[in-house]
């Protein structure tokens, strides 16, 4: 719990901001990481998961939404699992989001380096990956309206890039070239590449984590979301059809940086519409990176806030009123990611940790509907109960296919919990009631 003089996050955030963080949050995905999927199942098997996994983000988002709108708290999905299903449920939510956030920025720092890399072959990708969170950990310390700023800016950039990027290959595409070995591993390769899928839109739900900040967040919420995701989903659909169908796929299928590595291929590398767009690539990564960076510290903060980290990384700056202490601390994990693992890796581990949060998510929804029936909702899932439950089947059979065809990094990640989890249950934390915050107590 904060005392009442410490200084708390600004209300600063309209609508055109979370837009920009929704989109910026997420927009990397359609830069690079998507395509690992086509490695295991092919065009077409991957068409087949990104159809599924666009279904499953529409009906989270618009159940997601509800929760987020009603309770507008820094810690997003870890404050709605303790509202409804107390502080085991918190704890399990907060440490699945925590991992999502912690682990998305090394694999974005991996390819800002492997996009450097490309113009610079002098570079190393390491020392780029590195230097990155240097500098986006300096910006998000200025202040979250600046760093708002900073991401609708170059979020703008990002989505033009990529307009650019379909109006230049799709003079180019083949329908041969997207249908050549299209389902190579049938069933098994679609429900492998579902976490690849998934990375088209993994985050996007980080806007809840800057409830605290936003000005209206009952109405402006809502709008930030749902603005998002349309953009999202244009994208990503028109990004994966037309790469896929502009030269031979298998060939993109294991880089890091397929998409100037496509146009380099169908206007040559020497182009200079390909130096200019391995250039300005950078700015949807740094959209994504930036914003991950936000998410990460804001669900650090919330956490030590309520007693589930320890407490001096709750500490706010009392100049910028930004949590600096959960910054570095972030920054310190993924730095340390980028020097153990793979970009793979690190995108099964960020959704892993994704969606054990979708799950507790809509099973908190469920919940509240159930314990709270007259909790203001100033945005209702639409179709509900369907929604949240098609969101959820999704989301199970999704963390299945994950465990499944990766044992190892599920065995780390499902340790890493329990082990947590048991340090958290023997220390008796969950019998200490979090007092102080309104949006968490039960009316």
């Amino acid at each position: 719990m904060q005392k009442a003089d410490t200084p708390g996050l600004k209300k600063v955030l309209k609508p055109v901001h979370l837009w920009a963080i929704a989109v910026g949050l997420v927009i990397s995905g359609e830069y690079f990481g998507w395509n690992y999927g086509w490695a295991v199942s092919g065009t077409i098997g991957f068409l087949v998961a990104t159809l599924l996994i666009t279904v499953l983000y529409i009906t989270f988002i618009f159940s997601f939404t509800e929760l987020s709108a009603a309770i507008p708290h820094a810690g997003g999905p870890f404050a709605y699992a303790y509202r409804a299903l107390g502080p085991v449920g918190g704890f399990v939510s907060g440490y699945a989001t925590l991992i999502e956030f912690l682990f998305a920025p090394p694999a974005i720092a991996f390819a800002l380096g492997s996009y450097v890399h490309f113009l610079y072959p002098a570079v190393p990708v390491l020392y780029t990956a590195l230097a990155s969170y240097v500098l986006f950990i300096g910006i998000n310390l200025l202040g979250i309206k600046e760093s708002a700023t900073f991401s609708l800016v170059v979020t703008l950039l990002a989505v033009g890039e990529l307009l650019l990027y379909m109006g230049l290959v799709a003079p180019h595409f083949e329908a041969a070239n997207f249908l050549a070995d299209p389902l190579p591993f049938e069933l098994p390769g679609i429900f492998a590449a579902l976490p690849f899928a998934i990375w088209f839109y993994l985050a996007i739900e980080g806007v809840a984590m800057v409830a605290e900040e936003v000005k209206d967040p009952k109405r402006n919420i809502p709008k930030g979301y749902i603005y998002g995701l349309g953009t999202l989903v244009l994208l990503a659909m028109g990004v994966m059809v037309l790469t896929g169908g502009v030269a031979n796929w298998q060939r993109l299928s294991s880089i890091d940086y397929p998409l100037p590595e496509a146009l380099g291929i169908v206007m040559g590398r020497d182009s200079n519409w390909t130096q200019l767009f391995a250039s300005i690539g950078l700015f949807g990564l740094i959209a994504s990176f930036h914003g991950c960076i936000i998410g990460y510290s804001r669900q650090l903060f919330a956490l030590a806030r309520s007693g589930y980290l320890p407490g001096f990384l709750a500490g706010v700056n009392a100049r910028f009123r930004t949590p600096h202490r959960a910054l570095v601390a972030g920054g310190m994990v993924g730095c340390l990611a980028l020097l153990t693992g793979t970009t793979d890796q690190v995108i099964i581990l960020s959704v892993l940790g994704a969606v054990v949060m979708y799950i507790i998510s809509m099973i908190s929804l469920f919940s509240l509907r159930k314990k709270e029936p007259y909790l203001e909702r100033p945005f209702a899932a639409p179709f509900y109960p369907w929604f949240p439950a098609i969101a959820l089947a999704l989301s199970a059979v999704s963390l299945g296919a994950i465990v499944y065809y990766n044992p190892l990094l599920s065995i780390i990640f499902f340790s890493g919990l329990f082990l947590m989890l048991g340090v958290y249950l023997l220390l008796g934390k969950h019998r200490r009631k979090i007092t102080g915050d309104a949006l968490l107590e039960v009316k």
